[in-house]
């Protein structure tokens, strides 16, 4: 099975941390005032996805 990736487009994020509130596995953090996924902590759930106000994370194939 092919694996989901959740990014962040640098360009829309404006470091709000709604994302960083949701996840349970805090695999989020702020980096220069932008979200950075840590990719070993973070179970592709996508639960930041729709708390993001600004559209800036998604999944990608």
């Amino acid at each position: 099975m092919d694996q989901k990736k959740i990014i962040i487009d640098c360009e829309k994020c404006r470091g709000s941390g709604e994302c960083i509130k949701v996840c349970p596995e805090k695999a989020i953090s702020l980096k220069n005032g932008k979200a950075v996924i840590d990719y070993n902590k973070c179970d592709f759930d996508g639960i930041c996805i729709p708390a993001c106000p600004h559209q800036a994370i998604s999944f990608r194939p």
